[in-house]
């Protein structure tokens, strides 16, 4: 029954793949500006257009912004599929742990104890050394919280008790944030506040091929411990059994998570419901829990779902842009309450 149900769903790729294309082409037409089909078409596979102006709206703006929703969406929801599987938690997830949290602080302790804000528009200035720096240090505050959080781990089995730990941990290192924020000029405050929504236009040239080299490590990291992950989801009583170093795969998948939610969130800003939401609609559609078709197929739909939300939140047709993170938390609160009420006790295995 379970082999026919997994032949039935192989046609999930294969639509999933055509939906992020589509997307992803649509999402380079649309914008304030409009752009006939045969221009953009032009521009993308060419690099040539009469219009100087719409070669640069698509080339710097349009193309770098649906990439850097493609890096944003892949990272952020296999972060979350890694850490569910870590800590057998259905509500896991970078933002919900804290862990987005610990890389904006680390993104604080470069900007506003610099003296500038932390927003895209401040770090597009930075050249690719400051553009490494961000990257470093977002990662390590990422870093510290979930090695926190796993040390916690520890000593507390219960699932709903370790995610409320890990919501205070990320209510503590906000509140440090807050208190660097209280001591910064009002137009820092502003920008660091508009970090904060999340944007996905503020990441060009160099920095682009900064964030697309430590995402790709993270996700290169995160499908090398697919089988590991798969051994974790039966306990680490049968994991260490079948001869799996326990320690030796949290390093890889902390060292995984790190590099995805740091980097995405130094660039990008917080971004919300991506990592916790996307894992349970890929499981849905695909049926399986093999991580290492869950991976590839995961930030897949994390593509998809991350071009949709980069559209929606441009407006088509109008002037207006809405943060990015307001759009996904729209999107994925109702999958939130939809696990929840599927899953009356949490403190049941995950699987």
């Amino acid at each position: 029954m379970m082999a026919a149900a997994n032949q039935n769903r192989k046609w999930v790729l294969p639509v999933l793949g055509v939906l992020a294309v589509a997307l992803f082409a649509l999402d380079v037409m649309l914008g304030s500006v409009k752009i006939p089909f045969n221009e953009v078409f032009r521009i993308v596979f060419s690099g040539e257009s009469e219009n100087r102006a719409w070669l640069l709206i698509v080339e710097k703006i349009r193309l770098p912004k649906a990439t850097t929703a493609i890096l944003a969406g892949c990272g952020l929801s296999v972060s979350g599929l890694q850490m569910q599987t870590l800590f057998r938690n259905p509500l896991a997830g970078p933002s919900e742990l804290g862990i987005t949290a610990g890389a904006g602080l680390g993104v604080a302790s470069v900007m506003l104890v610099g003296g500038s804000s932390a927003s895209v528009y401040a770090i597009s200035q930075l050249g690719i050394s400051g553009s490494w720096l961000i990257v470093a240090m977002a990662s390590l505050g990422s870093a510290l919280v979930l090695a926190l959080i796993l040390l916690i781990a520890g000593r507390i089995r219960d699932n709903v008790i370790l995610l409320i730990v890990g919501v205070m941990i990320g209510t503590i290192t906000l509140s440090v944030i807050s208190i660097w924020q209280y001591f910064s000029q009002p137009e820092q405050l502003q920008e660091y506040i508009m970090w904060t929504f999340g944007s996905l236009g503020g990441v060009t040239g160099y920095h682009l091929y900064v964030l697309a080299g430590v995402v790709s490590a993270g996700m290169l990291l995160a499908y090398i411990s697919s089988k590991s992950l798969n051994a974790l989801l039966l306990g680490e009583n049968y994991a260490r059994s079948m001869g799996l170093s326990i320690g030796r795969t949290r390093l890889v998948i902390m060292a995984s998570t790190s590099l995805l939610t740091g980097s995405i969130t130094a660039f990008c800003g917080p971004i919300g419901f991506i990592g916790i939401a996307i894992p349970h609609i890929t499981r849905s559609l695909l049926g399986t829990a093999n991580h290492r078709i869950l991976i590839p197929a995961t930030a897949l739909t994390g593509t998809v779902l991350m071009l949709a939300c980069d559209i929606i939140a441009q407006m088509p047709g109008t002037q207006t842009v809405i943060p990015i993170n307001v759009v996904t938390s729209l999107l994925g609160a109702p999958v939130v309450i939809w696990i929840i009420i599927q899953r009356n006790n949490l403190r049941s295995s995950f699987s």
